[in-house]
């Protein structure tokens, strides 16, 4: 079995990367995990109005995440050993809801597994939805694990 595991380093991510380790899978099973690295886009018609090397920095600390994220993913998911799955990772650039589907589909993934912040309407329509992208276009089965809310969070 060949699991892509989409993490980002957020509190729902580590519920997803826990829910994938918690599991007894198949021998053979394999688990690539991923984190996207979006480019960051100029918000201003003038670029040069930025500081120079805003968006280089901005980029450069995304990627950073992005390996710590993964790699911290693979520590947890064990690599292998004892009957663990082999895990890889890989920090990916591109739009997060696309990147993910077309590497599921490149590799030959049969899950896919992501986080779901659990955002609201208003949120949703704002941020977006990664997980919702994912499971209407994915070719795969996907599941999207849900983050526990925090008593204050439920009280809004």
């Amino acid at each position: 079995m060949k699991i892509l595991l989409a993490v980002d380093g957020s509190p729902c991510s580590e519920t997803a990367i826990e829910e994938v380790a918690r599991r007894p899978w198949p021998v053979d099973t394999q688990v690539r995990v991923v984190s996207i690295v979006e480019t960051p886009a100029p918000l201003v018609a003038d670029p040069q109005l930025m500081a120079s090397g805003y968006f280089a920095e901005t980029e450069r600390i995304c990627r950073r995440q992005a390996k710590d994220a993964v790699k911290s993913a693979a520590t947890k998911l064990g690599g292998g050993r004892n009957g663990d799955p082999l895990v890889s990772t890989q920090v990916l650039n591109g739009s997060a809801r696309r990147t993910i589907v077309e590497e599921a589909e490149t590799w030959g993934a049969d899950l896919i597994v992501v986080g779901s912040h659990g955002y609201r309407s208003w949120e949703r329509m704002l941020l977006g939805s990664v997980s919702q992208a994912v499971a209407a276009h994915a070719k795969c089965s996907v599941e999207i694990v849900r983050c526990r809310k925090t008593e204050s969070e439920i009280r809004g």
